[in-house]
Parts: structure tokens; sequence; C-alpha cells
């Protein structure tokens, strides 16, 4: 659907590009110059303008609307959500695994756990002088 959206805009874009050079400008504008006065003989003076512009106005807000409504169909890696959402902890995706610690035994005093279980730890030795 997204890509449906986005090349309806892409099509509509253009045609209203289209529409905005056609119509003439105070000045003759790019309508008399390309077509050499020819929209006025094919559909009559008064109504080229109105129509052209009326067109105008429909396809910039047909445009608009459609840029609105395609922000609801972007694809979302990861969730559906927004950055936001998840930060809140709003979606499920947001929570965090939990961590599970290793329960050690009471630890007897001056001993450190070493790095490697399997390895066996050097017994006690008093300091000689």
């Amino acid at each position: 659907m997204f890509y449906f959206l986005i090349v309806l805009i892409l099509i509509i874009g253009v045609l209203m590009g289209i529409t905005v050079l056609l119509q003439s400008g105070k000045g003759g504008g790019l309508a008399g110059i390309a077509s050499g006065g020819q929209t006025t003989q094919i559909l009559g003076a008064r109504q080229a303008p109105d129509f052209l512009e009326k067109a105008t106005w429909a396809l910039g807000w047909t445009f608009l609307l459609l840029c609105l409504i395609t922000t609801f169909f972007i694809p979302r890696a990861g969730g559906g959500g927004s950055i936001l959402q998840e930060r809140a902890g709003e979606l499920p995706s947001a929570a965090p695994a939990p961590i599970e610690v290793p329960s050690q035994g009471p630890a007897e005093a001056g001993s450190l756990p070493s790095a490697n279980p399997s390895t066996p730890t050097a017994p006690d030795v008093p300091p000689t002088e």
C-alpha cells in the first residue's frame, strides 16, 4: 500500500507541475509561448484559466492529503512503532529481556570467585617474613 501511494503521489506531482506551467500569468506565461495562443482557441478564452486553476487546487489538495495518509503506511522494521514509543515503554518490543544473575552461595571472607569455575583456587598461604 505504501509503494502504491508513493507512485500515486509522484503522478499527481507531475500533473500538478504541468498544470502550473500551462497557466498564463500576468505577462502571458508559458501557456502563451509554448502553444502560440492555441489554448484560447481550443478551450475558449475564459474557460481555460478557470479549468487550470481548479485543476491546480484539486491536485494540490490531493497531493497534500496523500502525503499525510502515506505516513500511516510507512513500513517500520522491528516492532511497528516509533522510537519515542519504544523508549517510553509503550510497545511490547521495548521491554528488555530480564538479565539473570547466577546465585552464589555465601562467599568466604577474603576469597574471590575465579573467572573459570572449573579451575581450582589456590589455598590460602600465610605470608612469609
